[in-house]
């Protein structure tokens, strides 16, 4: 997956958002979980989003086949998510309550995570493809994610160059 997000890189419908920083598939799986463990923190108060949809079949040969005989069947389906896609939204709720409830969601994915939370976007938001480039030179292959405030989301789109 090359380049960058560019439709679903809007905070459109809640307050908060948590973006992809790196390319990744996400299984459905993953999604619901993310889902299931955000509203369990919100409860009542908020209003959840999934800006994402498994539609890719992944599938899987069955064990010691021979070559030949035909595609394997459809194991699971992944969301094919490009850096700067917004994968959840949330609204309804506090702050601190968003915060929570982002970086549990973040932690249901396989993948090693990373949160970055709204009060350092006030400080990033101009340096932020740097950030990124170093990051990616840091830790190669783990998926990021980070926390977004529609109240410091300046540009339409945080990796406009």
């Amino acid at each position: 997956m090359k380049g960058i997000a560019s439709r679903g890189n809007h905070i459109c419908f809640g307050k908060y958002a948590l973006q992809a920083l790196e390319p990744a598939w996400i299984t459905s799986r993953q999604i619901e979980a993310g889902r299931r463990a955000m509203t369990r923190n919100a409860r009542r108060g908020g209003k959840i989003w999934v800006r994402i949809f498994p539609d890719k079949p992944v599938t899987v040969r069955p064990a010691e086949t021979r070559m030949g005989s035909g595609k394997g069947s459809p194991e699971y389906w992944v969301a094919v998510v490009k850096p700067g896609r917004i994968l959840f939204e949330m609204g309804g709720v506090t702050k601190n309550i968003a915060r929570k409830a982002i970086s549990i969601a973040a932690s249901k994915c396989r993948y090693e995570l990373n949160s970055l939370f709204g009060d350092r976007i006030e400080n990033i938001t101009l340096k932020l493809p740097q950030r990124i480039l170093r990051m990616k030179q840091k830790q190669k292959n783990k998926f990021r994610f980070m926390f977004v405030d529609k109240k410091y989301f300046f540009f339409s789109s945080p990796f406009a160059l």
